[in-house]
C-alpha cells in the first residue's frame, strides 16, 4: 500500500486514482459493463472506417482512382479526425457523456450508410471527411468514462477491452463483405448501409444502460455539485515541468504508433493483393486473421501489464515491458519486406499485428495518468497531432507507391516508427520529477 506519509510518486493511487463520486458512481459490476457495451462501440467505429479499406481495389476500379486518390481519401479522413478530436475533446469535458457519446456514433453510422450511395469520387472524399469529423469522438469519450469509472490498477486492462473492440471490428468486417458484396458491380455498396444502419442497435442499448449522472465528473473541491473541471487542483496532475515533459513523450508515442497502425490498416490488404498476387477471398480472409491476432496482441498487454503489476513491479515498468514488448515485434516489418509471397510473409504481418496494437493500452494508461478534471483536452491535443501526422503519411504513401511500384520502403520505415516512442518514454516521462525515479506500487 502507498505510504501515505511521503509525497504521491508516479504510478500511485493517490495521484490517479478514481474519481470521487458525482451525483451517482457506478458499482463495479456496472462499470465493467459499461466498458463492454463501449468496446462494442469501438468495434463500430473500425467496422465503419475498414469497410473502404477492405474494398479499396473494387471502389478504386469503379470510380477509377490511383493510389494517390486513395491516399487523398485517408488525408481528408485524418485530417478531419484530427480537427474533430479537438472539437470533442473540450465537448468531453462540458457535456453530458449520456448524451455526447451516442451522438457522435449515430453522426458517424449515418455517414456510413450514405457511403454506400456515393456515386462520384467527390461524394466519397466528402463522406470520409464527415465520417473523421465523427469518429474522433470515440477514443475521448472511451477515455473519459473508463477514466471515471475504473481505478488505476484496473485501466489497463480496461483499455485492453476498449482497444480490442478494433481488433474485433476488422475481423468481422471482411466476412460482412464477403456475406454482402456479391463481388459484381455495385457490390461494394451493400456492406457500408448495413454497418451503418448497425449504429441504431448499440445508441438503443446506450440508452437502456446508462442512468443520468452515472458518467459525470465529480465535483471541484469547494462546490457542492459535479460540474466542469475548469476550476480546482487537479488531483492527477503533475507539476507544469513534469506534465510538459510527459505530454511531449505521448505526443511521439501517439504519433508513432499510429504511423505503424494506420498504415497496415489502410494499405495492406491492397498490398497483398496487388503486389504479392493474393486473391479477392484470401486476403479477407487473412484480413480476419491479422485483425484476430492483433486483437489477442492488445487483451495480452493489458493483462501483462496487470500481472506483472499484481507481483509487485511499478505500474510504469509494468507499463514499459508491455510496450517495448511491441515495439520489437512491429519491428518485424523490416522482415516482412525482403520476403516474397509465403507463409513466413504472412507469419510475419501477424506478428506486427500483435505487437503494433498491443502497444495502444500502455499509451493510454500514461494518457490517463497526465490529467484527471482535463481528460478531454488531453486526448484532443493527442488525438489532433496523431491524425495530421498520420494524414500527411497516407497522403505520401499513396503517392510514393504510385511513383515507385513499391510498398517496402513504407513498410520498413513505419515499421520501425515505434521505437521513436519508446525511446521518448525512457528519456522524458521522468524528466525532471525525482518521485517518477522511485518504484511505486499500487495498493
Amino acid at each position: 500500500m502507498a505510504d501515505s506519509t511521503r509525497p504521491a510518486a508516479a504510478g500511485d493511487e493517490i495521484a490517479t486514482g478514481p474519481l470521487e463520486p458525482g451525483p451517482e458512481k457506478a458499482t463495479p459490476l456496472r462499470a465493467w459493463g459499461i466498458c463492454g457495451l463501449m468496446f462494442f462501440a469501438t468495434v463500430l467505429n473500425y467496422m465503419d472506417r475498414q469497410t473502404l479499406a477492405q474494398q479499396a481495389s473494387e471502389i478504386r476500379e469503379a470510380l477509377s482512382l490511383s493510389n494517390g486518390d486513395y491516399g487523398l481519401l485517408e488525408l481528408g479522413f485524418g485530417i478531419a479526425f484530427a480537427l474533430g478530436s479537438v472539437a470533442i475533446g473540450l465537448l468531453v469535458d462540458r457535456v453530458s457523456l449520456r448524451w455526447l457519446f451516442p451522438a457522435v456514433l449515430l453522426g458517424w453510422s449515418a455517414v456510413g450508410f450514405l457511403t454506400g450511395r456515393v456515386t462520384s469520387y467527390a461524394g466519397l472524399f466528402l463522406c470520409r471527411i464527415a465520417l473523421g469529423a465523427f469518429e474522433a469522438g470515440q477514443w475521448p469519450c472511451a477515455l473519459a468514462a473508463s477514466q471515471r469509472l475504473l481505478t488505476p490498477r484496473q485501466r489497463a486492462m480496461g483499455n485492453s477491452i476498449l482497444q480490442s473492440g478494433a481488433s474485433l471490428g476488422a475481423i468481422v468486417t471482411p466476412q460482412v463483405i464477403l456475406l454482402l458484396n456479391s463481388g459484381g458491380p455495385g457490390g461494394w455498396r451493400l456492406p457500408f448501409q448495413v454497418v451503418g444502419a448497425s449504429g441504431l442497435l448499440w445508441i438503443v442499448a446506450w440508452f437502456l444502460m446508462i442512468r443520468p449522472g452515472e458518467l459525470e465528473l465529480p465535483a471541484s473541491p469547494g462546490s457542492g455539485a459535479s460540474g466542469p473541471p475548469d476550476r480546482g487542483p487537479d488531483p492527477g496532475e503533475a507539476p507544469p515541468g513534469v506534465f510538459a515533459a510527459r505530454l511531449s513523450a505521448l505526443l511521439v508515442v501517439v504519433v508513432v504508433i499510429n504511423l505503424c497502425w494506420q498504415y497496415f490498416r489502410a494499405w495492406m490488404p491492397m498490398m497483398l493483393e496487388k503486389h504479392y498476387g493474393y486473391g479477392r477471398v484470401e486476403v479477407q480472409h487473412f484480413s480476419s486473421w491479422y485483425y484476430l491476432v492483433a486483437g489477442v496482441g492488445c487483451i495480452a498487454s493489458g493483462y501483462v501489464v496487470k500481472s506483472l503489476a499484481a507481483r509487485g513491479f511499478a505500474v510504469h515498468d509494468a507499463r514499459m515491458a508491455a510496450f517495448a514488448c511491441g515495439v520489437a515485434l512491429t519491428s518485424l516489418s523490416v522482415s516482412a519486406a525482403f520476403l516474397p509471397a509465403s507463409t513466413l510473409l504472412l507469419g510475419c504481418f501477424l506478428a506486427v499485428g500483435f505487437g503494433s496494437l498491443g502497444q495502444f493500452p500502455p499509451y493510454y494508461a500514461f494518457t490517463q495518468d497526465l490529467s484527471v478534471r482535463r481528460m478531454g483536452k488531453v486526448t484532443g491535443i493527442l488525438s489532433f497531432a496523431t491524425w495530421i501526422a498520420t494524414a500527411i503519411a497516407q497522403w505520401a504513401t499513396g503517392r510514393w507507391i504510385d511513383r515507385t511500384g513499391s510498398y517496402d520502403a513504407a513498410t520498413i520505415c513505419l515499421g520501425l516508427a515505434p521505437i521513436a516512442g519508446l525511446l521518448a518514454l525512457v528519456l522524458l516521462w521522468n524528466r525532471g520529477d525525482d518521485r517518477g525515479a522511485r518504484a511505486s506500487k499500487l495498493p
